[in-house]
């Protein structure tokens, strides 16, 4: 006879053969728990005094509340639990955070507004132009303290190269030009 047999028998008696469950039926349902005492005991409430007077919470919350007061003392299993549960919650309200409707912005500008000249005039950053005061426009003619474009050239680090171009508009607009210092690499 062949030493491999093509019948299902088991070699043992009282042994299923491989793949086929030997109870057939299944776990009867009276025996499966509906609850387990671990969920049974979560449920229950506890009184708690605490710094507001004595509240009831459940013994879930309780159980929280040590875990992390261990997370803070250092423990590492509390730590780690601590930090599932912030995953957790970043899930969640990532899944469920209501989307940001999308905001329409109105912008409107003022083309140079008058009172941003008495603005420029109180905090002297800026003082009326000599040369340009009998012109008659209906606005005042002014130029930029040399101290506040002196400020805006410092603020220009990593920028690119100013261009020729720029620097005479920096000088046209400034009072006195020639007592400003000029970043490197303008030629200045």
């Amino acid at each position: 006879m062949n030493k491999k047999s093509s019948s299902r028998k088991s070699p043992n008696p009282g042994w299923f053969p491989k793949g086929r469950s030997g109870n057939v039926k299944g776990r009867p349902t009276s025996s499966r728990s509906k609850a387990s005492v671990f969920e049974v005991l979560v449920e229950k409430t506890l009184t708690v005094d605490g710094q507001g007077g004595t509240r009831e919470i459940t013994v879930e919350e309780a159980l929280q509340q040590r875990t992390y007061q261990d997370a803070l003392a250092g423990k590492r299993m509390a730590m780690r639990e601590v930090v599932k549960w912030i995953v957790k919650r970043e899930a969640w309200l990532e899944k469920n955070a209501p989307r940001p409707s999308r905001q329409v912005i109105w912008r409107d500008t003022a083309h140079d507004p008058d009172n941003a000249d008495a603005a420029l005039l109180l905090l002297e950053i800026a003082a009326h132009n000599p040369e340009r005061a009998n012109i008659g426009a209906d606005r005042a003619q002014l130029l930029l303290e040399p101290w506040a474009v002196q400020a805006a050239l410092r603020r220009r680090r990593g920028g690119q190269r100013l261009t020729d171009k720029e620097c005479d508009e920096i000088r046209r607009c400034t009072r006195d030009p020639k007592s400003l210092r000029w970043p490197r690499g303008t030629g200045e």
